[in-house]
């Protein structure tokens, strides 16, 4: 029973904290592009309730997608290239050869 307890509440310890995301507009510009630069892929908090992946490089994203440039708020500029998304090419994408 106290396993049982004591499990239950470093579960409930963890929870929260892995809901908590980092927010690209509580960060400078510049330490939002540290951020992606330095974990390659990234998700981020960019306002209120909104959040997306960033990634350094393509390497990053699945072999059929591509990249293309992020921005997002943050602390210092409302307008910070962080680096890109990852996103499945469509009809007049660069690399989409159903054209």
């Amino acid at each position: 029973m106290r396993r049982v307890l004591a499990t239950a509440l470093c579960l409930a310890a963890i929870g929260p904290a892995q809901a908590q995301r980092a927010s690209t507009t509580a960060m400078s510009c510049a330490q939002a592009q540290d951020t992606v630069s330095r974990q390659g892929g990234v998700v981020l908090g960019t306002g209120g309730a909104t959040y997306d992946r960033f990634v350094r490089d393509r390497s990053f994203c699945e072999i059929t997608e591509i990249t293309i440039p992020a921005f997002v708020p943050a602390r210092d500029t409302p307008r910070c290239f962080v680096g890109y998304r990852c996103k499945e090419p469509g009809r007049g994408d660069r690399f989409d050869d159903e054209s």
